[in-house]
């Protein structure tokens, strides 16, 4: 079993930055063989995909909706996974959640994943 928990949300105005944090822990647990995604939920809507990335690191994910504005990364040593969120919109507002694929890809599909935290309010401002 393996247990996640997000860091970083908050309250910003919108252009502003956001770094969510992911750590990831428990037995057995072979983070660095794990694929890793970022996903949210905003209110009244269906949860969509963010980001992800592969276990080598070395393939990445988008949504067409914050391609170039944010950037998904990882630390094997630390069992930790990050969002890099810059010129956040009021539309970014949502609960992100990290989640990870065992297989070690870097899935669009929620229904891939194998391991979710609670979630991280985002509030962007306008």
């Amino acid at each position: 079993q393996a247990q996640l928990v997000e860091s970083g949300g908050g309250l910003v105005q919108a252009g502003g930055s956001l770094r969510l944090s992911c750590a990831a822990s428990g037995r057995s647990f072979r983070f660095r063989y794990y694929g890793l995604g970022w996903f949210r939920q905003a209110p009244g809507k269906e949860r969509e995909f963010v980001a992800a990335i592969n276990w080598a690191g070395d393939g990445t994910n988008y949504a067409d909706s914050v391609k170039g504005r944010f950037t998904i990364s990882r630390d094997n040593a630390k069992n930790t996974m990050y969002l890099q969120m810059n010129s956040l919109k009021p539309e970014d507002t949502a609960v992100y959640s990290c989640a990870v694929e065992k297989r070690g890809g870097s899935s669009r599909s929620a229904v891939d994943y194998d391991y979710w935290g609670q979630g991280t309010q985002v509030t962007v401002s306008s």
